[in-house]
């Protein structure tokens, strides 16, 4: 079991901050977190005359610009008539030209929403009556390709470099400061600098692709970047860039002159820093509050303070936990990582739960809004599996208080005899060989002996074979370091504890990084309900009224047959057929009946009998439509014993 802790420990730490992004890697795009919620003309209508504009409701306000709305025509061609423009609240439209002919017109849109997520879709409307269509009904989806994957895992790992960096810095300054010359503590907080300081240029070049076009071609247009930076997201970009340049001073005076104070004058820098560092690290924190969720919907006033304690809890709990694993595992066995530092961090870790439970209980009610959307959304779900998560990591906390607290009763660990006598051994052995190599020199004995030191003396004026030495006794002081680190029993348990803690943390940030990026559940079921009341509604009011001229060729043989079907969705309708002669009086006919057919799924001919009611009117009741689709209406019309035409129209129904 000692041989093995080491180096999972290791793997795991180095692949802190990429195994986030590896993790989340194939997850969905990032969910829409404004969302449509109506539009004009609606869905799937059918509309006797051209409008003069369209125009579409979200549920918060979005950004558009020139390209946001684009109305194209049943060959593709763009019908808009100038830019779209916010026509009241959370209603943005765009004009059409005028005198637009009959036929199915596709509604495309993409804008990103208040907070900074791209935001698209499509949606097609007929004019007098469906058609055929060229255009394929599918949003631009820019966050879909190349560039929205990049620029997802660029957010997964900025979140798992301010953890490892803020998280790693607090560790030392607040627990452990004798840490601050430990060579694998430096590297682990200056990995998450440099990864926090990547991921951030990455997602600044990325983000007017990944709003836009979506093509990897317009990630270095400067015209697009200097577009970005005027937006809210490009500014909070920005600021984390320049507190990154803060925040490298910080570590540079943490490892640097604050390591080679001594213990009492440390205490005057202490207070220094820890004021310094918790200021820029409110600040980078800052950076995803002002421009995400916390920045919109129910008070943003509260909403991004309390986000930010949230995240600067979730760094020092993460972030330290993977500091103390590294510490446990690395520590020189002559400066090991003492019970008192393991004990306050547990203090630290105890008040981040507190502020996690506190502000994470706000957000919930902030982003949720009733108790059924925990099981009814995504972002409810993912919630759950958080809270699951935390709880794990506290029971797995408390194991690690138990160790921590036998490592305070016991002695000191001393190397054992036995293992002392082993690692000279080793060392005299490794120097032995390595002469011996040097020198070419094979005796034993008393005569080998005096070789090896003869070649000793002659290895002692080559570098090369100094290095070599070196290196040797660098491995064997190493693994007898190693030795005596596991040689403690709670020591070794800790480390274990603390192992399984990191295990968890990973997945923990993983699902927490995902919650950012998921449709908040308030607004996922107002959504719903809003959607649900336009469907109620044009449900009430579906009537499909088709007009058809007919002229069978005989005497009073010319008129329009006008049908309409009520209400024009699946199940039972009720249709009504008039008949008009060119003065528009109603006439009596003959005959008049109905067929209908949907081609695409070779439904069809559907016959209809209506009764005569009155002059001119006929009815049928109870008339049963299977399926939603654009139906084809014929009417045949007999105005003689000989003289009959049939006519027909397309209807959307469902």
């Amino acid at each position: 079991m000692t041989r093995t802790i080491a180096p999972r420990a290791r793997t795991l730490v180095l692949l802190f901050v990429a195994a986030v992004g590896a993790l989340l890697a194939t997850a969905a795009p990032a969910s829409a977190h404004a969302a449509l919620t109506g539009s004009d003309p609606r869905q799937g209508a059918v509309v006797e005359q051209a409008p003069a504009r369209v125009s579409l409701t979200f549920s918060e306000s979005v950004s558009v610009d020139d390209d946001s709305l684009r109305v194209l025509d049943p060959k593709g061609g763009r019908v808009e008539d100038g830019a779209p423009v916010n026509l009241s609240g959370t209603t943005y439209g765009v004009a059409l030209h005028s005198g637009l002919p009959d036929g199915t017109y596709t509604v495309t849109y993409q804008v990103v929403s208040a907070d900074s997520h791209p935001v698209s879709g499509a949606f097609t409307f007929s004019i007098g009556a469906p058609s055929k269509t060229s255009v394929t009904a599918a949003g631009q989806g820019s966050g879909d390709g190349l560039v929205g994957r990049l620029y997802g895992l660029g957010r997964y790992v900025a979140y798992a470099g301010f953890a490892v960096l803020v998280g790693g810095a607090a560790f030392v300054l607040a627990c452990w400061p004798r840490g601050s010359g430990v060579r694998a503590v430096q590297r682990l907080v200056v990995s998450g600098w440099l990864a926090l300081t990547a991921a951030t240029l990455a997602m600044l070049l990325l983000r007017g692709s990944y709003t836009g076009s979506g093509k990897v071609a317009d990630v270095f247009d400067l015209e697009l970047l200097g577009q970005v930076l005027q937006t809210k997201t490009g500014a909070a970009l920005v600021s984390r860039l320049l507190l990154l340049a803060a925040a490298a001073l910080f570590v540079a005076v943490l490892f640097g002159a604050y390591d080679k104070r001594e213990d009492v004058e440390r205490r005057d820098l202490t207070f220094g820093l820890a004021v310094g560092g918790t200021v820029v690290a409110a600040g980078l924190a800052a950076t995803w509050a002002m421009a995400e969720h916390a920045s919109v919907g129910l008070q943003p006033g509260i909403a991004m303070p309390a986000d930010v304690v949230h995240l600067l809890a979730v760094a020092a709990w993460l972030g330290g936990l993977a500091a103390l694993l590294v510490a446990l595992a690395k520590a020189p066995a002559d400066a090991p990582v003492d019970a008192a530092a393991v004990r306050r961090f547990s203090k630290v870790a105890f008040g981040s739960v507190i502020a996690l439970v506190v502000t994470g209980g706000y957000q919930s009610w902030r982003q949720l809004g009733s108790w059924s959307a925990f099981t009814d959304t995504r972002y409810g779900q993912l919630l759950l599996a958080k809270i699951v998560l935390v709880a794990v990591l506290v029971g797995i906390a408390f194991f690690s208080r138990r160790w921590t607290a036998r490592l305070a009763e016991a002695a000191p660990a001393v190397p054992r005899p036995r293992d002392r006598e082993k690692a000279a051994a080793s060392v005299a052995e490794s120097e032995s060989i390595g002469l011996t190599r040097a020198g070419g020199s094979k005796n034993t004995g008393t005569e080998g002996s005096g070789a090896a030191h003869a070649k000793g003396s002659e290895a002692a004026g080559d570098p090369r074979r100094a290095a070599q030495l070196a290196r040797q006794r660098a491995a064997v002081d190493a693994a007898r370091q190693k030795r005596e680190r596991d040689a403690d029993p709670h020591r070794f348990g800790l480390r274990r504890s603390v192992l399984a803690e990191a295990g968890v943390a990973v997945v923990l940030l993983a699902v927490t990084t995902v919650l950012t990026q998921t449709e908040p559940g308030r607004t996922e079921q107002e959504a719903r309900a809003a959607t649900s009341a336009a469907v109620d509604a044009a449900a009430g009011a579906g009537t499909v009224t088709l007009d058809m001229p007919f002229d069978t060729g005989g005497q009073d043989g010319k008129g329009v047959v006008r049908v309409e079907v009520d209400p024009a969705r699946t199940g039972a309708n009720d249709v009504h057929v008039y008949v008009e002669d060119p003065d528009g009086r109603a006439v009596d006919i003959p005959e008049v009946k109905l067929a209908l057919t949907l081609e695409a799924k070779d439904i069809g001919p559907l016959p209809v009998a209506p009764d005569h009611i009155t002059t001119g009117h006929w009815s049928a009741s109870e008339v049963q439509i299977p399926m939603a689709g654009a139906w084809t209406v014929a009417a045949t019309v007999r105005t003689s014993d000989v003289d009959q035409v049939t006519v027909s129209k397309n209807a959307q129904i469902g």
